[in-house]
C-alpha cells in the first residue's frame, strides 16, 4: 500500500482525479448535512444543539487519526529511515491541526447550551487543546528549522511525545469524572445512539475523510516537488 504514495506515483496524479474526489466529497457531505440538519431528530435532552455533533465528532476522529499516523510515521522514520514518511507526515499535519481546531471550537459551541459554559478545564477538552499545541509545534519545527535532517529528527521527537497524549484523549472520560459524555461509538461495543443519528454521523465522517484525503494529496504533491527542488539546489 505504501508504494501508492511513492513520489513518482503522486506526481503522476492528474487534475481529473482530484475533480472526481471533490465531486464525491461534496455529494457525500451534502447528503450528510441534509440528514444531519433535516432528517435526524433532535435529542430528547439537548434538543437541536446535538446537531453540532455531526461536525464535532468526525473532526475529533480525524484530528486524532492524523496525529496517530504522524506518530507512527515518526517512529518508523527514526528506526527504518523510510524517506517518504516524513513528507507524508508533514503533509497531513495541517489537515489534522485544522480538524483539531474545529473539534475544539464546535465542542465549545456544543458545551454552552449543554453545560452552560463555553469552556471548562475538563480532561477531554484539555487533552484536545494539548493535541492542538503539539500539532502547532510539529508544524513550526518544519517551518523554522531549515536543515531538513535536523527538522525531521526534531519533528519526529515532537510527534512521538505528542502521541502519548492520544490514549489520554481516548480514555479520559473513563479514567476521570469528566463533564464530557463517554464515546457513543466504539470498536468493542454497539453504538449507543439511535440509527437515525448514527447514519448521518457516519456519512459526515466519510465525507470529511475524503476531504482530508484530497487536501493531503495536494499538500503531499507540493511537498514532493519542493523536496526535489531543494535537493537539486543543494547538489549544485
Amino acid at each position: 500500500m505504501l508504494k501508492n504514495f511513492f513520489p513518482n506515483k503522486i506526481l503522476s496524479l492528474n487534475k481529473n482525479l482530484f475533480i472526481v474526489l471533490i465531486v464525491i466529497m461534496m455529494s457525500v457531505i451534502i447528503v450528510g448535512l441534509i440528514n444531519a440538519l433535516i432528517t435526524s431528530p433532535p435529542d430528547a435532552v439537548q434538543g437541536n444543539s446535538v446537531r453540532i455533533m455531526y461536525v464535532h465528532v468526525p473532526s475529533s476522529f480525524i484530528a486524532i487519526g492524523c496525529f496517530g499516523f504522524i506518530g507512527i510515521a515518526s517512529i518508523a522514520t527514526l528506526i527504518f529511515k523510510i524517506k517518504i514518511l516524513p513528507l507524508m507526515a508533514k503533509s497531513i499535519a495541517p489537515v489534522g491541526s485544522v480538524f483539531c481546531l474545529i473539534s475544539i471550537v464546535t465542542g465549545s459551541l456544543w458545551g454552552k447550551p449543554t453545560w452552560g459554559i463555553f469552556w471548562v478545564w475538563d480532561a477531554r477538552l484539555t487533552s484536545m487543546l494539548i493535541l492542538l499545541i503539539f500539532y502547532l509545534a510539529y508544524i513550526a519545527v518544519w517551518k523554522f528549522i531549515e536543515n531538513y535532517e535536523k527538522a525531521n529528527r526534531t519533528a519526529s521527537i515532537v510527534a512521538i511525545i505528542g502521541s502519548l497524549n492520544l490514549p489520554v484523549i481516548k480514555y479520559s472520560v473513563d479514567w476521570w469524572n469528566t463533564l464530557h459524555q463517554p464515546s457513543s461509538i466504539t470498536l468493542t461495543s454497539a453504538p449507543t445512539i439511535h440509527y437515525t443519528m448514527l447514519v448521518p454521523l457516519i456519512i459526515m465522517l466519510v465525507g470529511m475523510i475524503i476531504y482530508s484525503l484530497v487536501i493531503f494529496l495536494m499538500k503531499y504533491k507540493t511537498e514532493i516537488i519542493k523536496f526535489k527542488i531543494d535537493r537539486k539546489r543543494n547538489e549544485k
